[in-house]
């Protein structure tokens, strides 16, 4: 039941990034945007594997895995600037007015995704539902949900 759980929030908070109505114009939405795609499809690529939606492959496990310790490193980065007003970013402005704690939840992304032990879709499974958490935790705050 955790596994479903798990599965499950991540396949909505990656289904949000895939679904916006609109596309970014700011050079920083639209670079914030990528990275968070990329997040998404590597979330959906272990998701998927775990719920057995698809069949368990090790070294696109371990490709999604390091993709997304990987983005979660670049989330500094790609953050530092708010840019310009753009209506169609995901990202509210208090990302900017509380830095620290934005940077914190990156980390905790870091951090889960690190930990996730892609030997099986079973050990995969298990640490969904702390990626998923982190990506709750984070969009709760920082992200528009539209």
């Amino acid at each position: 039941m955790k596994l479903i759980k798990a599965f499950a929030i991540g396949a909505v908070l990656a289904a949000g990034a895939a679904f916006a109505q609109e596309d970014p114009t700011d050079p920083n939405a639209i670079a914030r945007s990528d990275l968070m795609k990329t997040v998404g499809m590597n979330t959906g690529i272990l998701g998927n594997m775990a719920s057995g939606k698809e069949p368990f492959d090790a070294a696109k496990a371990e490709g999604a895995k390091a993709a997304l310790i990987d983005a979660s490193a670049k989330i500094e980065a790609t953050f530092m600037e708010q840019g310009a007003a753009d209506p169609a970013s995901e990202a509210k402005p208090e990302i900017w007015t509380n830095w620290e704690d934005f940077l914190v939840k990156a980390k905790a992304l870091g951090d889960a995704a690190s930990a996730v032990d892609v030997a099986s879709a079973e050990t995969i499974g298990a640490g969904m539902g702390a990626i998923g958490g982190t990506c709750k935790d984070c969009h709760t705050t920082y992200r528009v949900m539209k």
